[in-house]
């Protein structure tokens, strides 16, 4: 049985030659090996394997990236580009890591300026402004 970072959760797993349809949701951390095609949500880390593929969106909280993205990637925390990664998207990430060899086509935002969108997209929003007496 496979245990995420924190001990307290088993690991969500798509093992290499499987291939998945659809979206997938998970409070926990994710390992992908295989192939998904949609959207991935996470609060917790996704790895992607060197053979993993992903097609879609994917946020989550810290992401560790060795296979292929063709997709959009939004991490609060740290995003790792391994050396035989492949994305193709846009990146939104607190930090990023990217070793020599990773390909990355598109464009990035980072640090500061990413943790006040999280924050503000967190926020219930509110069309009355507030006064100051």
């Amino acid at each position: 049985m496979l245990k995420s970072s924190d001990k307290s959760h088993e690991i969500n797993f798509i093992a290499k030659g499987s291939k998945l349809e659809g979206d997938l949701t998970s409070g926990g951390d994710v390992r992908i090996d295989g192939h998904l095609i949609g959207s991935i949500k996470t609060q917790g880390r996704i790895v992607l394997g060197e053979g993993g593929v992903i097609e879609g969106e994917v946020l989550c909280k810290t992401g560790i990236i060795g296979g292929e993205i063709k997709a959009n990637i939004v991490s609060e925390e740290l995003l790792t580009l391994k050396s035989t990664a492949r994305l193709n998207g846009e990146i939104t990430a607190g930090k990023l890591a990217i070793e020599p060899g990773a390909n990355f086509t598109g464009k990035c935002s980072m640090g500061a300026l990413v943790k006040d969108i999280n924050k503000k997209t967190n926020k219930p929003s509110s069309n009355n402004k507030e006064q100051i007496a």
